[in-house]
This record gives C-alpha cells, structure tokens and sequence, in this order.
C-alpha cells in the first residue's frame, strides 16, 4: 500500500516525518507541497472555482486536493492539509491556527475535519503535522 501527501501550511513537514521513517521507501509515494493557489491547481487540479467560493483554507479545497493526490500518483491513500499557520493573514472567519485537513482512499473513503490549534506559526504547523499522523493508521484500513 502507498501513501501520498499534499500540503500548504505544513511546507513538507509532514513528508519529511514520514520519509524519516526508515523503509519508509517501501510505502512512501510522494509529497505535493502545493503552497501557493496556482500550485494547487496545476498539481492537484483543485478547482479555481472552488478556491474562489471557498478559498484555500478550507475542507472543500483539503478534499480535492487528496483526490488530486489520488488521480495524479498511483498512491492507495492521500493526506491533504492547508491552514493559517500566522502569524499574519487571518481572519475572523478563518483565524490563524485553522487547519483543514483531507484523509482520502481509493475505495472511496475521504474524511475532512478541521481543527484549530493554539501557538506560534511553528507550533501550529507542529500540531497539524501531528493531527495528520495520528489520523494515518484509521485510513490505512480503507487503502
């Protein structure tokens, strides 16, 4: 089974905890660090229209942006994340520390959930990378 990721706010943080792992060449397919909106439609085919109704924190753009991850690598599970890591560029809707994330399969399984966390631009990006790990082993399940 393969695993592959896309992410925003995280940089590549979480690929690289994975890649950590060693054998991790055996599971580990690729990362997609799709920071900026072009980015995200180029490599992932997100939607413009999804990210100007919904913009690029959100669970609409984290959702096909995992189902990018699924049609453009030959991965069985895809993790997307996105959020305001800060300290700047928040909103009262979508305040620094919102993080959205995606957890998708081939057998059609997607999960979206979006979390808020506490901290600093680092500790934010900390706890996302950490939410999207734990969440792993429930979707390894459905690849």
């Amino acid at each position: 089974m393969q695993l592959a990721v896309a992410e925003s706010c995280t940089g590549g943080w979480l690929a690289k905890c994975l890649t950590d792992v060693a054998g991790s060449s055996t599971w580990f397919e690729r990362g997609f660090v799709t920071y900026s909106n072009a980015a995200k439609r180029e490599m992932l085919g997100v939607s413009t229209g999804t990210l100007a109704e919904h913009g690029a924190v959100s669970e609409a753009v984290v959702r096909e942006m995992a189902q990018g991850v699924l049609a453009h690598s030959p991965a069985d599970i895809a993790v997307a994340i996105s959020g305001i890591a800060g300290p700047g560029g928040g909103t009262p809707d979508k305040p620094v520390g919102m993080v959205c994330f995606a957890w998708a399969a081939r057998d059609g399984f997607a999960e979206v959930v979006t979390c808020r966390f506490d901290g600093d631009r680092d500790a934010v990006r900390r706890h996302a990378v950490r939410h999207a790990l734990e969440r792993l082993p429930d979707l390894l399940a459905h690849g």
